[in-house]
């Protein structure tokens, strides 16, 4: 059974159901609206109380989707090679890659560019002009993961044989190549923009210096040890008192949170973190918080307090959870079930924070 504090933190806010497993949920980065997309085809959008259906039942997954940095655009992709760009509850472009499959996408942080995969490919489109930017060639498989550092600068891909990093100023240079003897199943730059993360199939993970990427030889800090391929990877928005923040990491029903040793021969220390009984599928840092969320296909979403216990699991997907997201204010916490349970939660003290 699970463990829980007996003061609640987060009370259930809202709930909606979707048609079937849901994909993704993703708030717009000042917090005012909440996306969510189903396996069924469905793009659902939460905004001034109001539940709004941006796209109904496909038959056709929706696999990714993301805000872009300004809040203007609501971006997705999926099964049927289409990206779609959505102003408002407008659909306003509609990028066809078939047969390509979309499942990941990322939007710039300081710009409206949005890189996507197609194939073994990465395009930029630029959301103002309605236009390619560039297409990257991964080449060694489809990217498995595509994510943007902090200033815009370097964008990252990762897939078969490891990561390929472009500077967006000088996207014909060719990428920055870090190679590795396996597959980079997951990636993320931290916030700060110092760390780049991999989470990888040869159940490893290797974290490189920002700073280093750039030379001949930026050798990274591996670590070993976890039961099966990692899933998953995430970084604090905040740091430790040596100037560093936490990397959490997941691996079958285990979560593992590195921190980085003011002992530089030590390099980063594990604690893992045990409670669930399933499959992760799903982990983030609150903002500006140690607050840990974890969702499995166990059906719990634990809540970790500095990263470190559970002080509280919340539950009402049955089926097992799917996805999760933080309000970027911390205040809300929305989840994906695998039935199409779409559930918000809200810090007990803000109740009146979202929605009706």
């Amino acid at each position: 059974m699970p463990t829980s504090a007996n003061k609640k933190e987060f009370i259930l806010k809202s709930s909606h159901q979707l048609t079937d497993y849901v994909t993704v949920v993703t708030w717009s980065p000042f917090g005012e609206k909440l996306a969510a997309t189903s396996s069924a085809g469905e793009v659902v959008l939460w905004e001034n109380g109001d539940v709004l259906s941006l796209q109904s039942v496909t038959d056709t997954s929706v696999d990714c989707a993301a805000f872009s940095a300004d809040g203007q655009f609501l971006a997705t992709g999926g099964q049927d090679g289409q990206v779609k760009i959505w102003r408002g509850q407008e659909l306003i472009t509609t990028l066809a890659n078939a047969p390509a499959w979309v499942d990941k996408l990322a939007w710039s942080p300081t710009t409206n560019h949005l890189a996507f995969s197609i194939g073994k490919y990465v395009q930029v489109w630029d959301a103002n002009q309605q236009q390619v930017v560039t297409t990257l060639n991964f080449a060694d498989s489809s990217p498995l993961g595509i994510d943007w550092r902090c200033d815009g600068k370097y964008l990252a891909v990762g897939g078969n044989r490891g990561i390929k990093v472009w500077e967006s100023t000088a996207w014909d240079d060719g990428a920055f190549e870090l190679e590795m003897p396996t597959v980079s199943l997951t990636l993320a730059w931290s916030g700060d923009g110092k760390f780049l993360a991999s989470g990888n199939m040869d159940r490893t993970i290797s974290v490189y210096e920002s700073e280093l990427i750039p030379t001949s030889d930026p050798q990274p800090w591996i670590m070993r040890g976890f039961p099966g391929k990692i899933r998953s990877c995430c970084w604090s928005d905040i740091s430790t008192p040596i100037g560093a923040p936490l990397l959490a990491t997941s691996s079958v029903e285990g979560v593992v949170v590195w921190e980085k040793s003011s002992d530089e021969s030590v390099g980063w220390e594990a604690r893992i973190l045990t409670n669930h009984v399933d499959v992760i599928q799903a982990i983030g840092f609150a903002p500006q918080s140690f607050l840990l969320a974890s969702t499995a296909s166990d059906g719990w979403l634990c809540l970790w307090n500095e990263a470190k216990q559970v002080s509280q699991v919340l539950t009402g997907a049955e089926n097992g959870f799917a996805s999760l997201a933080w309000h970027p204010q911390g205040k809300l916490l929305a989840a994906g079930g695998d039935r199409g349970e779409v559930l918000i939660w809200s810090q007990s003290s803000r109740a009146q924070g979202f929605g009706k």
